[in-house]
């Protein structure tokens, strides 16, 4: 599908955030497939109200979590495969307990790959936007200091 309206990649962002924040359904949000405005909804924040119509899924479509785009432990697993081959073991035993996110970070600290997971999940998950995006019919805008091309 051609790509249509253009969505702002930050404003994508912050509704990835929104929505992956989401543990009991209480945050949501929308693209307009008009405008390319973003909508949030939070029961625990002051956002401007949803447009009445938000549920026409020909005019609105909902902004997927990280989880439904690929980005939660698959991401750490990928990125483990190819940065900690040999402590893999080690990263798995880690996301069968709570607490998993911390021990992993720790770990990458340890190692000096802190910031190299940083950059692998931002390219990731822009990777990733970009494509739900381009599945739904939306161009999505260079980052901030990046060239349209």
């Amino acid at each position: 599908m051609k790509p249509g309206v253009t969505v702002n990649l930050d404003d994508l962002l912050d509704a990835l955030l929104c929505t992956s924040m989401d543990v009991a359904g209480d945050e949501a949000a929308y693209v307009s497939r008009e405008t390319g405005a973003v909508h949030l909804w939070s029961s625990a924040a002051d956002f401007d109200p949803l447009p009445e119509d938000i549920e026409d899924g020909s005019v609105y479509i909902a902004v997927p979590d990280k989880r439904e785009l690929g980005l939660g432990q698959q991401l750490v697993f990928a990125f483990v495969d190819e940065h900690l081959g040999a402590s893999a073991h080690i990263v798995h035993d880690f996301f069968r307990r709570r607490g998993a996110y911390g021990r992993f970070k720790d770990l990458l600290e340890r190692k000096g790959l802190l910031q190299a997971w940083y950059d692998f999940e931002a390219a990731e998950t822009e990777k990733a936007l970009r494509a739900w995006g381009e599945e739904n019919g939306l161009a999505i805008d260079p980052a901030p200091g990046k060239d349209a091309g």
